[in-house]
C-alpha cells in the first residue's frame, strides 16, 4: 500500500529523484547488512523462528509513521528501520524454507513464496489507489497498520520450527554443484569465511554485476510520471507488476526444478534489458504500461529461481551465511546502482541511465548461462 505512492508523496515534501535514489539506496543497504547477519545467526542457532517474527514485528510497526513525516530524512529514517528488520527476518525465513522441503522442490518452494508474497502486493496497490483518492498519501499510510497488525499475527501464531538444527542435518541426497574451496583463516570472522565454494562465488560475480543495472522500482514509477502518468495512479502501476510477477513466479520456480535454474534466470536478465531499453526510450505512455507488466515476468523468473540457485551449490549447514552473503552483495551493488541513477537521471536526463543498465543485465546474463563450464573448470 505505501511503497508504490512514495515517490510522489516525496514530491510533495520537496525531494527529487536524486533524493528518492539516495533513500531507496540506503534503505536496500541496510537490510543487506542486516540479512548478511541473520544469516550467520540462523546458521549458528537451534531455532530461527524468534528472529523471524522480531523482524516482522518492528518492521510492520514503523510503517504507518510515514503518515506523521514532514521531511524527506524522516522518510529515510522510516525506510532505514523497515527494510533493517526486514531483511533480519528474510534469511532465517527463507532456510527455514529450505530444510521444508526436499532439495528437487526448492525452486516450486521458492516460487509459491513469491506468488505469496506479492499477491498482498496486488491488493495493496488497489487499496491505495481507493484510499488516495478519499484519504491522501497520508491516509494510505496510517491504513497500513492494519494489514501490518496481522502479519505479525501471523507469524507469531503461523510460522512453525522445522525442528531441525543446522549443525546436525543430514547429508543431502543430490550430488553437490561444488566442493568447497575457500579455507578458513585464522582471525577473521566466521561468518566472514565460510567454506562456500567457487560455483557459488561465479553465480554471486554475475549476479552482483546485474544487480549494478537494477536501480529502484521507484524509478520507474518517476520515468511514468513524467511521461504523462497521473501521480494517483502509481499504485495501479506497481499493481500491473505485480499481477504478472504473482501468477508466474511458482510456475516459474517449479520450471527451474525440471531445467536449469541458470537458464531461467538468464533469460530474466534479456526481459529486464528489454523493459529497461523501453523505458530509455518512452515512445509512449501505453508502451511504459505494457512494460511494466513485462517486467513481472522478469522478476518471476529471478527472484525465486536464484535463491533456489544459491541454496543449490553450498551445504545445508552453510545456507544461512550463502543466502546472507547473496543478499548483502547483490543489495550493496543495488544502493550503488540507485545512487548512480538519481545522478545520471539529474545530470543527463533518464535515458542514459536506463539504457546503461540494460547493457549490464545483457552481460550478466551471458555470465549466468557460461556459469557451468566455467564451474568445471
Amino acid at each position: 500500500m505505501a511503497y508504490w505512492i512514495l515517490p510522489a508523496f516525496l514530491l510533495t515534501i520537496g525531494a527529487g529523484p536524486a533524493t528518492l535514489g539516495l533513500i531507496e539506496g540506503i534503505a536496500e543497504s541496510v537490510a543487506s547488512i542486516a540479512k548478511l547477519f541473520s544469516g550467520y545467526l540462523t546458521d549458528r542457532s537451534a531455532r530461527r523462528k524468534p528472529i523471524v517474527v522480531t523482524g516482522y514485528v518492528i518492521a510492520n510497526a514503523v510503517k504507518p509513521l510515514l503518515a506523521l513525516v514532514t521531511a524527506w530524512w524522516q522518510v529515510l529514517l522510516i525506510r532505514f528501520s523497515d527494510r533493517l528488520f526486514k531483511g533480519i527476518r528474510g534469511t532465517a525465513r527463507d532456510v527455514m524454507l529450505s530444510e521444508s522441503v526436499a532439495k528437487k522442490k526448492l525452486g516450486g518452494a521458492f516460487g509459491l513464496l513469491q506468488s505469496m508474497d506479492t499477491a498482498g502486493a496486488i491488493a495493496g496497490p488497489l487499496a491505495a489507489l481507493w484510499l488516495v483518492a478519499l484519504y491522501g498519501f497520508r491516509g494510505v499510510f496510517v491504513a497500513a497498520a492494519v494489514p501490518g497488525a496481522l502479519a505479525i499475527l501471523t507469524a507469531a501464531f503461523g510460522i512453525q520450527e522445522t525442528g531441525k538444527h543446522p549443525h546436525h542435518t543430514e547429508p543431502s541426497a543430490e550430488p553437490r554443484l561444488d566442493t568447497p574451496s575457500i579455507q578458513e583463516v585464522e582471525g577473521v570472522p566466521d561468518f566472514l569465511r565460510p567454506r562456500l565454494g567457487a560455483a557459488f562465488y561465479y553465480v554471486l560475480a554475475a549476479v552482483t554485476l546485474f544487480s549494478l543495472a537494477n536501480s529502484s522500482d521507484m524509478f520507474l514509477v518517476l520515468r511514468a510520471q513524467g511521461a504523462g502518468m497521473k501521480t494517483s495512479h502509481a499504485p495501479l502501476f506497481g499493481l500491473v507488476f505485480n499481477v504478472t510477477y504473482t501468477s508466474l513466479s511458482w510456475p516459474a520456480g517449479r520450471m527451474s526444478d525440471r531445467v536449469s535454474r541458470r537458464l531461467i534466470a538468464a533469460i530474466g536478465y534479456v526481459i529486464f534489458a528489454a523493459v529497461y531499453l523501453v523505458f530509455a526510450a518512452a515512445p509512449s505512455l501505453l508502451a511504459l504500461w505494457i512494460a511494466m507488466a513485462i517486467y513481472g515476468v522478469y522478476n518471476a523468473f529471478t527472484t525465486p529461481v536464484l535463491r533456489a540457485l544459491v541454496v543449490d551449490t553450498v551445504t545445508p549447514e552453510t545456507r544461512g551465511r550463502a543466502l546472507g552473503i547473496f543478499f548483502f552483495v547483490t543489495s550493496a551493488a543495488t544502493l550503488l546502482a540507485s545512487v548512480i541513477t538519481g545522478e545520471l537521471w539529474k545530470h543527463y536526463g533518464a535515458a542514459l541511465p536506463f539504457a546503461l543498465s540494460s547493457a549490464l543485465a545483457l552481460v550478466a546474463g551471458v555470465m549466468l548461462l557460461f556459469s557451468r563450464r566455467a564451474r568445471s573448470s
